[in-house]
């Protein structure tokens, strides 16, 4: 199959199987997805929500981050990976909104990345996710998902070479969904160490299955 057929693939699948796709983070602005993008780093969404239903009621904006100081925060978010590193990142994220942004979300990538706390994938996240930018935010689960779909090479071993990859190939007006469909099929069928290949119904173009399927045949001709 051809990449060209494997992107259509892909795309026809997804649009008519899951049409809506969204992030599993719950938030009501800007301003709580970004909070809550930054906490999930190397943390479930499950666990972040938790988290975060308590500390939206105590620091609803940024100004409240940016007036806190780390004794205030830290305990709301101690469960959370890293909360060390990140409670003194929404303080900095807090106190810079304000001083730079005038309390505002700032809608680019450069500009997001000023921010403490805010990598490249975050920044990706935010503008796809608030402004359905043609953004691609990369993940383990788009990492891994779209190299085993084939629809990235494997010798793209960076999240931007793979970020590169799918922004070149996904139509524009599909990128900012595309990132839902990769993550929450790399979430709950194609796991990293067991993926349900069973229960797969892109096993029709996917190089894994395709690669995994055909050892399976040497093996039993060569037992």
């Amino acid at each position: 199959m051809l990449k060209k057929q494997r992107y259509e693939a892909f795309i026809t699948h997804f649009s008519t199987n899951m049409p809506i796709a969204e992030t599993e983070l719950q938030y009501e602005n800007p301003f709580q997805l970004l909070v809550a993008v930054v906490l999930s780093a190397q943390c479930t969404d499950k666990r972040v929500n938790i988290v975060t239903q308590e500390l939206f009621k105590h620091f609803p904006t940024a100004a409240h981050l940016a007036a806190t100081h780390f004794d205030e925060l830290f305990p709301y978010i101690r469960s959370i990976s890293y909360p060390n590193n990140k409670t003194k990142h929404l303080i900095g994220l807090g106190k810079m909104l304000m001083e730079d942004f005038n309390g505002e979300i700032p809608s680019t990538v450069d500009e997001l990345v000023k921010l403490p706390g805010v990598g490249r994938k975050t920044a990706n996240v935010i503008t796809s996710v608030v402004w359905n930018q043609p953004n691609m935010a990369v993940d383990t689960h788009v990492f891994r998902v779209s190299r085993r779909l084939g629809l990235v090479p494997m010798t793209a071993n960076t999240p931007l070479e793979v970020e590169k990859q799918l922004i070149k190939h996904i139509p524009k007006q599909h990128i900012h969904i595309a990132h839902h469909w990769l993550i929450l099929h790399g979430r709950y069928v194609c796991l990293a160490r067991r993926p349900k290949c069973e229960e797969c119904t892109l096993t029709h173009f996917c190089k894994y299955f395709e690669k995994t399927q055909l050892k399976m045949a040497k093996e039993g001709a060569n037992p």
